[in-house]
Formats: C-alpha cells, sequence, structure tokens
C-alpha cells in the first residue's frame, strides 16, 4: 500500500511539475512574440522617421544587404558597379527604365554598341549647317497644358494637342493630314532671303509598328508650295519650283533613329536650299525659289507617331568674323542646353566647332563667355544657371584644344535682356550665348 501511494505521490508531482514547465515554456514563447513584435514596429517607427528625414534610406530588401555591401566597400581594391545604365546620347547616367530620364533615348540592346555621345557630337562638329542668328519665331513648348492646342500655332486642317513622352513636353499631331502653322505677325510674308529652320520630332519603331511622315511646305504670299520635304523612315524626297517656274525633284535615302529624338534642320539661301538630318546633309538645292512662309503637315497614314518639339526659325547666318569686327562680340543662339540644365545639346556643336576654328585661326583672339537667360524663374535660379553654362561652354572649348587662358566664363543670369521679357519673342531673344572680345 505504502508503494502505491508513494507511486501515486511520484506521478502527481511529476504532472505538476510538466504542467509548470510548460507553463513556463508557453509564457516565455509569449514574451519572445511580443518582443519580436514590440521591435518590429519599433523598427518601423525607426524607419518612418529616417525616412522622412533623408529620402535616399534603403527599403527593406537593401537594409538586409547593407551589412555585406559596407564591408566590399571597406575593400579598395573592390568598386561597386553603378546601378541602371548610362544613356549613349546625352550621357545621364543611372537610368532604369527603357528610356533616358533626361533625354527621352530608348535604351540600347544587349550586345548592340550604342554610339558614344563623343561620336554624336562629332557628327554634329563636321556639319557644314550653320544656324541663323536671330530668332524670328521659337517653340520649346515649355509652360502648356496637357491636352490643349499649342498656343504658338495656327490649325490649318485635322489635330493637334499638348502631350508629354518620357517627361518631355511635345506637340502631337494627332489626326491624320493635320497641318500647323506658326502665328506671326505677317503670316503669308515672314521668311526672310536667308533662314534656318530647325525641330526635333521622335523616329518610327519599326517593332511597334510605329511610323513617322513629316511633310514642311514652304510656300509663297499666294499659299502654293515653292519647295515639299517629305521626312519618313527610309527618305527625304523633296520637290520644288525653280525661278523659272520648272518642277523638280530630288530623293536620298534617310536614316532617322528608331524611338529616339532626331534633328532635321534646313538652311535657305537666296536661291539655295540644304536639309540636314541629325547634322548629316542630305539635300542640296542649288536653285529654287524663295519661300515667304512654311507649314509643318503630318501625313495621312493612322499608323504613324508625329512627335515634335523645339522648333526655331532664324535669320540667315552672318560669318562670325565680320560679326565680330562689326560688332566686337558674337551673339548666338544656336548653343542650347536641356530645360533648366547645363547639358550642352549635340546639335549645338555645330556653331562651337566654329567658335573653336575661330579661335585657332586667329591664336591672339580671347573670349569671355557670358550666358544669359530670360526672366522665367527665379534671379538666384537664373543667375546659378547661366554661370553652368558659361562654364560647360569654356570646358567644351578647352576639351576641344582652345587654351584655357584664352577664355573665361560669367553667368549674367537676367541682369542684361535685350528684348522685352513680357512676350515669347522677347524671352527667345534673351536666351543666349554672348563671346565678347577681350
Amino acid at each position: 500500500m505504502k508503494k502505491l501511494l508513494i507511486i501515486v505521490s511520484c506521478l502527481w508531482l511529476t504532472t505538476t511539475m510538466n504542467a509548470q514547465f510548460f507553463n513556463r515554456l508557453l509564457d516565455s514563447a509569449k514574451k519572445s512574440a511580443e518582443d519580436a513584435v514590440e521591435k518590429q514596429v519599433q523598427q518601423k517607427v525607426e524607419e518612418g522617421v529616417e525616412k522622412a528625414f533623408n529620402p535616399d534610406f534603403p527599403e527593406k530588401g537593401q537594409q538586409e544587404q547593407a551589412e555585406p555591401q559596407q564591408q566590399e566597400k571597406q575593400e579598395p581594391a573592390k568598386q561597386q558597379p553603378q546601378s541602371g545604365w548610362t544613356c549613349p546620347a546625352c550621357g545621364h547616367k543611372g537610368n532604369t527604365g527603357k528610356f533616358c530620364t533626361e533625354c527621352g533615348a530608348k535604351k540600347p540592346e544587349a550586345g548592340n554598341a550604342a554610339p558614344a555621345k563623343k561620336s554624336v557630337e562629332s557628327a554634329y562638329a563636321k556639319s557644314d549647317f550653320v544656324p541663323g542668328d536671330e530668332i524670328m519665331f521659337e517653340d520649346n513648348v515649355v509652360g502648356e497644358q496637357m491636352g490643349e492646342f499649342p498656343s504658338k500655332w495656327d490649325l490649318l486642317s485635322g489635330n493637334a494637342e499638348i502631350a508629354s513622352v518620357n517627361g518631355l513636353t511635345v506637340i502631337n499631331l494627332t489626326d491624320p493630314s493635320t497641318e500647323i502653322a506658326p502665328l506671326m505677325k505677317e503670316p503669308k510674308n515672314y521668311l526672310t532671303e536667308a533662314f534656318t529652320l530647325e525641330f526635333d520630332f521622335l523616329g518610327g519603331s519599326e517593332a511597334k509598328g510605329i511610323y513617322c511622315d513629316y511633310i514642311i511646305h514652304l510656300k509663297n504670299m499666294n499659299g502654293d508650295d515653292v519647295v515639299t520635304i517629305t521626312l519618313n523612315e527610309t527618305s527625304i524626297y523633296t520637290f520644288w519650283i525653280t525661278p523659272n517656274e520648272e518642277q523638280r525633284e530630288q530623293n536620298a535615302s534617310a536614316s532617322p533613329k528608331e524611338d529616339e529624338w532626331n534633328h532635321v534642320a534646313l538652311s535657305f539661301n537666296k536661291r539655295a536650299l540644304k536639309v540636314y538630318l541629325n547634322g548629316n546633309r542630305l539635300v542640296n538645292i542649288p536653285n529654287c525659289a524663295r519661300p515667304q512662309n512654311f507649314t509643318i503637315q503630318r501625313s495621312h497614314w493612322d499608323d504613324h507617331r508625329n512627335l515634335m518639339t523645339n522648333v526655331r526659325l532664324c535669320k540667315g547666318a552672318v560669318p562670325l568674323y565680320n560679326r565680330l569686327m562689326t560688332d566686337g562680340k558674337i551673339i548666338t543662339y544656336a548653343i542650347t542646353f536641356d530645360i533648366g540644365k547645363a547639358n550642352i545639346k549635340p546639335e549645338s556643336m555645330t556653331e562651337i566647332n566654329r567658335i573653336a576654328q575661330l579661335m585657332k585661326d586667329n591664336a591672339d583672339l580671347k573670349f569671355e563667355v557670358q550666358g544669359h537667360t530670360d526672366n522665367t524663374g527665379t534671379v538666384a535660379g537664373n543667375q546659378k544657371l547661366s554661370e553652368q553654362r558659361a562654364q560647360a561652354i569654356v570646358n567644351k572649348l578647352v576639351e576641344m584644344g582652345i587654351a584655357a587662358n584664352r577664355l573665361s566664363a560669367k553667368g549674367m543670369g537676367q541682369s542684361a535682356p535685350l528684348a522685352d521679357n513680357s512676350t515669347d519673342e522677347g524671352r527667345a531673344k534673351n536666351r543666349r550665348v554672348e563671346f565678347i572680345k577681350k
């Protein structure tokens, strides 16, 4: 009996101890879970505070990799590759999508050698296109409202509206056969005997089945075409009327960059007409009738994409040396930049190359390079931007072999306007670069 009592007592004691053990085990697990939850909540709070004051604070997945990355940084022999891709057109680094966030250029396909920015600049530097000196009309589509008709144009047929492509504001010729004309004080007679016309357009995409097709109409006062320039994916077809009213035509192969921005330019001098695509001359007409106004038209095909921007019409250029000897300075509108930035556009290399050649031909020539803006934006912001742009030009000329002691940079901001900043034409004239002879 005693043995039975002892066994029962031991079993009761063991059961009691096991229950207490499991209760303690459950309490410990519960406390651990509560501590873990509290720690996570605290971590989230700290992350939220950190993100509020530090926009570059990494996400969770990046935090988990922070320690090994830090160890790699401590090894001087190893360098971390930069994330994203570098745009071959403008040089912008760190792009992550299919298009460059700076210029809208398409990401180069793997295995294909993309043209370097240097080669793009070189193509323009070798071009014989000479931009005009004085702006008659300019539209970089700044300040326009999405979906509205472009405010600086008149509609002759079809429809057009302001749109956005990869962050860039553009004019979209939405309907087949849409034709627009610039708003001018004398709409039928404003082209001089020497002028240049330029604009950017987005190339088509054969992979997407989308094409582009532009028709530039150069007309006389009666509205009749004296020259038509049709540009598509494969050719530039030009039809013109000679001063003797003879009809002639010329066809040249053309290859706009697919799904990328292209630059078309034409120059007319008394009776000679030249047409350029991305700095390359494709049309050379020695004798055609003088046009007096122009329009831009979209073809009638439904599968075409006609997106354009940065339209500029200027009076014909005077040789740089003649301007320098007459005025003691060179005022140019042909050196352009990305909006609000100091990145020199590739097509500016034509003018920069002319300045460089002028300085090489005249070894004693020295310039103060002045950057000027209009009054859009703040005074301080415009001052800083003009300084950066002037310095960018100096740096480019030095890179091209001009001695640094022959150049100096000065930002003028909006302090020295040439025209009234209350009009579009005035602001266009105030956005300029001046080379002041020292």
